[in-house]
């Protein structure tokens, strides 16, 4: 049955740690896990759980977001819907403020809905969560607000809202943020973290969101000034502790699994946990399905070029539609619709979609976005030094970043793409790096667009046939 709950999932952040991937893009819509993005993951865990009236609230680089969301997800019951919501400047001229301020903007939606209950999600994290379970212990405890938590390291819980709580599980403390996070009692060198996964009453939602709006001295944000708020004036927040949830089809004794991948480390070591051989996170319970576009791509395939060395693939994952001819993967995350030619041999990395990597191209530690492509003989992980002095985007951990539609020639300047470049160029989050590395790289002709594919369904490639870089 479902569920009249409405749901608000917030999908308008920029996620500019995770730049250059984020410049053309907002962080909700990265692809993940080779043919996902990353909103798959909590509309997945709605639709799953029941949850039949959603809306995901847009506003930076939301083009491929709402593509995605237009193309991919539909439902098809009576007054079911998931609907994209743009910033509309409904209560003045600006648009969201922050997180709290774009669910005010929305008052309309909340109460044109008539619900008792309001979900306020986040639509950037990684992680599998039953959420009528959380519910079931919202409604239980006639709770105001309850946050779904999660216990991480100390150190690094400074990037996430910090809760104390009494024996009940009601809050008792909340620091948004805090340079000196207060420990767990009794687990000193851990925190209890909010997942920025709410559950309001709705004429609690509405009351708290009304006060925020009015006061010009606040940030407009849940963390930072709704939540206390609400903590001051005494109402009931509780807590639902998220290692407590369950998962049908999962096996006795899994851990919840969670990953918030705002940076560029974050990312890549979840994705790279998917292709272990026992993966935290299950891509494969049919009783939970993470839904994504369905594409009409054949099958991946493994060739061997005449004359050429077997196909060597170790502790990998290879998306549909994508060739791999005489090569050596170990231990790389390959997107759909990829080439990868004969002799090239990629370690530790990642390709999204549509990259075409040429021949005797070696590839260590890589994260390359949609679309690029490596001529003939290119190296990338043999020389940190040399790597850093090439690339403007090398994580301190030296993971290579490029962005969409690069083009890395064996010598001489790296090409971006002619829409990404000028992007790169402005956008805060990545223009001093950029900057930094003027005139060590140049634009493609306007005939190398970022969106253009350079995989094998793109080329019209024979594919038992040899394909030159």
């Amino acid at each position: 049955m479902a569920k009249s709950t409405l749901v608000m999932i917030m999908a308008g952040g920029k996620g500019s740690r995770l730049g250059p991937l984020t410049t053309h893009r907002a962080k909700p819509a990265m692809p993940f896990g080779g043919r996902y993005r990353i909103i798959d993951f909590v509309l997945s865990n709605f639709v799953n759980s029941g949850y039949r009236h959603i809306y995901v609230l847009t506003q930076y680089m939301a083009s491929s977001l709402i593509k995605h969301l237009n193309r991919n997800w539909h439902l098809s019951g009576p007054g079911e819907f998931i609907e994209e919501v743009p910033a509309q400047m409904r209560t003045g001229e600006n648009w969201y403020l922050g997180t709290a301020d774009a669910v005010y903007q929305n008052l309309n939606l909340i109460r044109d809905s008539r619900a008792d209950t309001v979900a306020v999600f986040g639509g950037d994290h990684v992680y599998k969560c039953d959420v009528s379970q959380m519910e079931d212990w919202h409604r239980a405890r006639d709770a105001d607000l309850t946050i779904a938590a999660f216990p991480v390291p100390r150190h690094e819980a400074s990037q996430f809202g910090v809760i104390q709580i009494d024996a009940t599980g009601r809050v008792t403390g909340f620091q948004e943020k805090p340079s000196d996070p207060a420990p767990i009692p009794g687990r000193p060198d851990w925190c209890l973290v909010s997942m920025g996964n709410y559950l309001f009453k709705r004429d609690v939602l509405e009351d708290l969101l009304i006060a925020d709006a009015e006061d010009p001295s606040s940030s407009k944000d849940f963390g930072k000034n709704v939540i206390p708020s609400l903590l001051q004036s005494g109402g009931a927040i509780y807590i639902y502790d998220f290692t407590e949830n369950r998962i049908v089809g999962e096996p006795p004794g899994v851990n919840p699994y969670w990953r918030d991948v705002g940076t560029i480390g974050s990312y890549f070591r979840a994705n790279m946990e998917l292709r272990s051989a026992l993966p935290s996170l299950n891509l494969y319970n049919r009783a939970w399905r993470i839904r994504t576009a369905q594409r009409d791509y054949p099958p991946a395939r493994f060739v061997r070029h005449e004359g050429g060395r077997f196909v060597d693939v170790v502790d990998s994952l290879v998306c549909e539609g994508s060739i791999v001819q005489s090569a050596a993967l170990h231990e790389v995350m390959l997107g759909y619709d990829c080439f990868v030619h004969a002799g090239a041999r990629i370690h530790d990395s990642i390709l999204l979609s549509g990259c075409d990597v040429g021949e005797d191209v070696q590839l260590d530690g890589v994260l390359c976005d949609k679309n690029c492509a490596f001529e003939k003989g290119v190296r990338i992980g043999v020389d940190p030094e040399e790597d850093r002095a090439r690339f403007p985007f090398v994580t301190e951990e030296g993971i290579v970043v490029l962005p969409k539609g690069t083009r890395v020639p064996r010598t001489g300047p790296v090409v971006f793409a002619y829409d990404i470049g000028p992007l790169l160029e402005k956008d805060p989050a990545t223009r001093d790096a950029m900057m930094a590395y003027s005139g060590k790289y140049t634009l493609s002709n306007h005939d190398r667009h970022s969106y253009r594919s350079r995989g094998p369904r793109s080329r019209g490639v024979a594919l038992d046939q040899s394909i030159p870089s």
